[in-house]
């Protein structure tokens, strides 16, 4: 005697039967949208589907952008830099620093009557050190946009000594094996007198 379930399988797919919904239940408790799960065999399915095949321009046209794109990545990795991303690596991430090099960090500050110094840089006047970085070459054609930083830090500390100068500063660590020696320098790269420029 034949089980009745290789009877119902030996008879393939009811051709009337309807299509039953199937839903998952995810881990976090939520139910996926209800899907159809379809009753047609494996061959029915291969069979219903069709398989298109490129024509040889099509592959050769795909294979042509394919080696130019690896070309243009092959180039910018060897000779690109980060005005080149994302055919160029970015080189704060692609090299690595020699650790007996110095290390430069830039600074922005504001000078006071009596001398005192204010920074300026690291979010003081609504820009980061690297926003400042970004800005440097500009900032070397035109010093007075330094008295916009100025303006900003009066408006900000209406109580605070009034600026007469601001400057941006490179200060050069100097590193052995990675580690600060503890010596430094300063460079004024770009300064502006603000009592010359009211």
């Amino acid at each position: 005697m034949v089980a009745p379930e290789a009877r119902d399988s030996d008879r393939g797919p009811d051709p009337g039967a309807v299509p039953r919904h199937a839903s998952v239940t995810r881990l976090d408790g939520r139910r996926s949208y209800d899907v159809v799960v379809s009753q047609l065999s494996t061959a029915e399915s291969a069979a219903a589907t069709e398989v298109v095949r490129l024509s040889r321009t099509s592959r050769w046209v795909r294979l042509a952008v394919t080696a130019v794109v690896f070309a243009v990545v092959m180039t910018g990795t060897v000779w690109g830099n980060d005005s080149d991303f994302p055919f160029g690596p970015f080189r704060m991430y692609s090299t690595r620093a020699d650790p007996n090099a110095p290390v430069v960090s830039t600074r922005v500050v504001g000078l006071t009557g009596s001398g005192e110094e204010v920074r300026l840089s690291g979010g003081e006047v609504g820009l980061r050190r690297a926003e400042f970085e970004g800005q440097l070459p500009r900032m070397q054609e035109e010093p007075e946009l330094l008295g916009l930083l100025a303006d900003t830090y009066a408006e900000r500390h209406p109580d605070a000594e009034p600026l007469v100068e601001v400057q941006v500063i490179h200060r050069r660590f100097e590193l052995v094996d990675g580690q600060r020696t503890g010596e430094y320098t300063d460079t004024v790269v770009v300064d502006h007198d603000l009592e010359q420029n009211p």
